[in-house]
C-alpha cells in the first residue's frame, strides 16, 4: 500500500504549491465539507412539492446518516495516520484518523443516492472523483483513503437506492420516463436540442 500511495503523492507534488491548482482543490474540499454541496442540491431538486421533493430529502437524509456511520465505524477500526504536511491553504484541519477519506465517502455515497437519471450520475460522480482528487492535492489523504473512500461510498450508496425507492414508492425511474416520454413526444433531434 505505501508503494502506491508513493507513486501517486509524487505524481500529485508537480502541482502543489501553484495557487490556482491549490485554490481550486480547496473550493471543492470546502464544497463537499459537512455535505454542503449535497445539500444545496437537495434542496434545489426540493424545490417544488411532490414526488421530486419527497426523494430529495429522503436521499439526502439516508445517505448522510449512513455515510456518517459507516466513516465513523471504520476509522474507528483502522485508525491510520493523516500525510505528514498537509497544505496551508483555507480547508479545515482534520482531526480525525485517515482511513477512509470522509469527504470521498459521503460523495460518493451521495452521488449514487441523490442521483435519478444516468446524466446526473455521471455529473454528481465527477464531482465525487474531484472531491477525492482534491484531498490527495492538499495532503489531507493518502492516496489509498480515497480510493478505499470511494470503493465504500460507491457500494454503499447504491446499496441504498432500492431503500430510498421502498421509503419513496412511485418514484423510483421517473426522471427516466419523463426524458423518454419527452424525446417520443418531440422527436429524437428536438429533445437533444431542447436538452443544449
Amino acid at each position: 500500500m505505501s508503494g502506491f500511495d508513493e507513486t501517486i503523492d509524487a505524481a500529485f507534488e508537480p502541482l502543489r504549491g501553484k495557487p490556482g491548482v491549490d485554490r481550486a482543490a480547496a473550493l471543492v474540499s470546502n464544497l463537499a465539507d459537512y455535505g454542503i454541496v449535497w445539500v444545496v442540491l437537495a434542496l434545489f431538486k426540493a424545490r417544488r412539492r411532490g414526488p421530486d421533493r419527497r426523494r430529495a430529502i429522503v436521499s439526502l437524509a439516508i445517505a448522510g446518516f449512513s455515510s456518517l456511520f459507516t466513516v465513523r465505524g471504520v476509522k474507528s477500526a483502522v485508525t491510520r495516520e493523516r500525510p505528514g504536511e498537509h497544505l496551508d491553504v483555507a480547508v479545515r484541519t482534520p482531526t480525525s484518523s485517515s482511513f477512509p477519506s470522509g469527504h470521498t465517502l459521503a460523495a460518493y455515497c451521495t452521488a449514487f443516492d441523490l442521483a435519478e437519471s444516468p446524466v446526473e450520475t455521471a455529473v454528481y460522480v465527477g464531482f465525487a472523483s474531484a472531491v477525492a482528487i482534491s484531498r490527495v492535492h492538499l495532503r489531507a489523504h493518502h492516496p489509498s483513503d480515497v480510493v478505499g473512500g470511494a470503493v465504500i461510498g460507491s457500494v454503499l450508496g447504491l446499496g441504498l437506492r432500492p431503500l430510498v425507492n421502498v421509503v419513496t414508492p412511485g418514484t423510483a425511474g421517473r426522471s427516466r420516463r419523463s426524458d423518454k416520454a419527452n424525446a417520443k413526444g418531440m422527436g429524437a433531434r428536438g429533445y437533444v436540442l431542447k436538452q443544449l
